[in-house]
Formats: C-alpha cells, structure tokens, sequence
C-alpha cells in the first residue's frame, strides 16, 4: 500500500518537473533602492511600495524627497487616470452597460538620468452591467472591481520592474 502511494506521489510530480514548472518566487531587481514619485493621494502607489517592502527582497523603498540622491532607480508615475464610460444603453436612453478603465502612465530611470524603461502606459479594463434600481450596490461593486484593476496593475509593474536590466 505504501508503495502505491509512493509511486502515485511520483507519477503526479514527475510531469510537473518535466515541464519546467517552477514557483514565481522572489523577484530580483538590478536595482537595491527604488524611490517612488507619485502624488500623495496615488492609491497604486501606495500599494506598490507596499508590495515591494513585502517581496522579501533586498530592494529598499525610499518615501523621502530628500532620499532621492541615495535611491539608485527613479520610478516615477506620471499619470494615473480611472475612467468610466457608458458602452451601452437602453431603447429609453438608460445605462445597461458601463466599461470601467484604469491607465497608469510611469518611467524608471537611473539616478543619473538615464532613462531604463522609457514612458509606458498600462491599462486595465472591466466590463460591469449597471441597473438604476440597485445604483448603490452598483457604485461600490465599481469601487472593488477598480481596486481589482488597482493590484493587477502592480503586478503587472513589479514584473515591469523586476525585468528591467539597467541603462539602455
């Protein structure tokens, strides 16, 4: 019995090691200090600092403005713009559909200037239904569905970040 289970336990891992699957893990960075230029009112911003103090990596997260000089990598977001568009109405003119946008415009550069990722644009998107008679439980289903975009936008960054190899 023991070594049919043993055997099943192998049967089911061997094809997982054969096919390269490996845990994401810690993201390495070519830089081990980062200062963040964002508005103080910038949601993703602190959400990413607070992402990267939490990687478990060697990457120090200067808050300062009078850190600058000692960061070795500038991430600055440039802009940061939640939309909301109707996409579909009714025969009467009433909403039915609304699609739900958050663009993220942001550069890294070296403390010297030079650029490692030039400007960039990220743009996350939700489609969401909308019903006047539950207006709302609709706006705070907005509101979690641009938190959603919110942290898949800094992943998506930190994976930005983490392949980013230095001046250009």
């Amino acid at each position: 019995m023991r070594k049919r289970t043993l055997l099943l336990a192998a049967a089911t891992t061997l094809p997982l090691a054969a096919c390269g699957f490996r845990l994401r893990g810690v993201p390495k960075f070519a830089f081990s200090s980062l200062h963040v230029q964002a508005p103080e009112t910038s949601g993703l911003a602190r959400e990413l600092r607070r992402t990267l103090q939490g990687a478990g990596g060697a990457v120090a997260v200067l808050t300062e403005p009078a850190q600058l000089p000692q960061a070795q990598a500038v991430l600055e977001i440039l802009a940061e713009q939640p939309e909301r568009v109707v996409v579909g109405q009714s025969a009467a003119g009433q909403v039915r559909e609304l699609q739900l946008r958050l663009r993220l415009r942001f550069r890294l550069r070296g403390q010297d200037g030079q650029e490692w990722i030039a400007p960039t644009e990220l743009v996350q998107q939700r489609d969401v239904s909308y019903n006047e008679t539950v207006a709302l439980s609709k706006e705070g289903e907005e509101a979690l569905l641009f938190r959603n975009m919110q942290t898949d936008l800094v992943q998506q960054l930190m994976r930005r970040l983490a392949a980013a190899k230095g001046p250009m």
